[in-house]
């Protein structure tokens, strides 16, 4: 019997020392998303820039230029991106002066952008007038913030 207690012992102390192997620590891939976060941060850099315009102009400043330079860049990295430019104006004017002006606005940019190479089936454009501010009320601060192009991401 005593032996009995001893090569059981035996035997669970063995099979306690391998039954409970080490678990190795495996490395897991690092998830590949296949390029969709860089897609969404170009779509949402190219929605996020506005630029503004002086008033009753449609010429594009220099800090507008720096923006197009940028959603040149990433339309024409992604040629899928097609965008839909803008044009808005503030509430002066009468409705037909100000959906011609917006007009003229979004094709300044629409125009700027092509001449940097981005393929114009990517764009098109569409004139808000006065009818989309970006800012309720009036006066200087208020109509500045509303003379602008918006780009509208609107297939990818």
């Amino acid at each position: 019997m005593k032996r009995f207690a001893l090569i059981l012992a035996l035997v669970m102390a063995l099979a306690a020392g391998f039954g409970c192997a080490k678990k190795q620590k495996v490395e897991e891939p690092a998830y590949d998303d296949g390029g969709a976060s860089e897609l969404n941060a170009a779509i949402q850099q190219i929605t996020d820039g506005r630029i503004y315009f002086a008033f009753d102009k449609y010429a594009i400043l220099p800090e507008g230029k720096q923006v197009l330079t940028t959603k040149a860049e990433l339309m024409k990295k992604y040629p899928n991106i097609r965008v839909r430019i803008e044009g808005n104006c503030d509430e002066r004017g009468t409705q037909e002066y100000n959906l011609a002006l917006g007009e003229r606005r979004a094709k300044a940019a629409y125009d700027f952008l092509a001449a940097l190479g981005v393929n114009k089936n990517q764009m098109e454009t569409l004139s808000y007038g006065k009818e989309n501010p970006a800012v309720q009320g009036s006066g200087e601060a208020v109509w500045q913030q509303n003379r602008r192009d918006d780009f509208r991401v609107v297939s990818q």
